[in-house]
């Protein structure tokens, strides 16, 4: 009778054991999670702002080809045509 006694003990031991580890877990888990979602919520923010910056670069590119100093009018010219059929589709779409 010892034995069972003492194997019900050992079991118990375990037990507490597994439910202690169980619930160090899922904390551990919850923390992941939430740095899961911190960090992808940075990405977006980041990629967010690579978009507007590139943007502001093109614009400024741009800029600075019809201000006459850089040698890249071939690119302002095409991004000048590609504007003006952007322009072109949009107005036929507001006849239609």
């Amino acid at each position: 009778m010892s034995n069972t006694v003492e194997a019900i003990h050992l079991l118990e031991d375990k037990l507490k054991n597994l439910l202690s580890n169980y619930e160090f877990l899922k904390n551990e888990n919850e923390i992941l999670l939430q740095n899961t979602t911190k960090l992808q919520h940075q990405l977006f923010e980041r990629e967010q702002l690579l978009v507007e910056q590139k943007r502001q670069y093109d614009l400024l590119k741009v800029a600075k080809t019809i201000d006459g100093r850089s040698t890249n009018t071939r690119d302002t010219k095409l991004k000048i045509n590609s504007l003006i059929r952007e322009i072109d589709k949009c107005i036929i779409q507001l006849h239609e």
